[in-house]
């Protein structure tokens, strides 16, 4: 199923699990240039796995940003379990509200960082999210991109580092709705 948002001259195109075989390449296509200068780590170079672990869970959520026809940007996560949620170690007394949305993962190709891109599909994928809280983890290497989320009132809740050769990821945490 695919839905529409026409922006910034940009179209943003949502997607559900049953569509990731016909978009599983281009979400591969989009990180391989947001992360080209670091396709040399191991971690990276799993990034399929990912998406095919993700894809799996029949509540995933996505949505890519086009221009023309090629993929620029993409946004998904997946609703957590609730009261199940790993991020709830970081706080005590963790917030009553039990409806988390995992935001899992934000790619922006190369030439159109800086545009207001990731915000656009940051926007389309939570906003129409019924959840009370959205949570993802920031590489502490990339304190810009920490700041960025902190400037739509996510905050740092902790630290985590979720697989061996995983970097140390900040654990960010919200309320939905957003803030413009």
């Amino acid at each position: 199923m695919e839905s529409f948002l026409s922006a910034a001259g940009l179209v943003v195109r949502r997607y559900t699990h049953a569509d990731v075989p016909k978009i599983r390449q281009t979400l591969i296509d989009v990180h391989a240039d947001a992360y080209s200068d670091a396709m040399d780590d191991e971690f990276n170079q799993r990034f399929p796995w990912f998406v095919d672990h993700w894809g799996t869970n029949p509540a995933f959520d996505c949505v890519i940003a086009y221009d023309g026809d090629k993929g620029v940007a993409f946004a998904y996560g997946a609703p957590a379990t609730p009261y199940r949620e790993w991020w709830r170690e970081h706080l005590k007394p963790a917030p009553e509200k039990d409806r988390t949305f995992a935001y899992s993962e934000l790619a922006v190709c190369r030439n159109y960082r800086k545009t207001g891109v990731s915000e656009l599909v940051t926007h389309a994928l939570l906003d129409e999210r019924n959840e009370d809280l959205v949570v993802l983890l920031v590489d502490t290497e990339h304190p810009k991109v920490q700041a960025m989320y902190e400037s739509w009132n996510f905050r740092k809740v902790g630290e985590r580092q979720p697989f061996p050769d995983s970097p140390v990821y900040a654990v960010m945490l919200t309320e939905l709705p957003l803030a413009p």
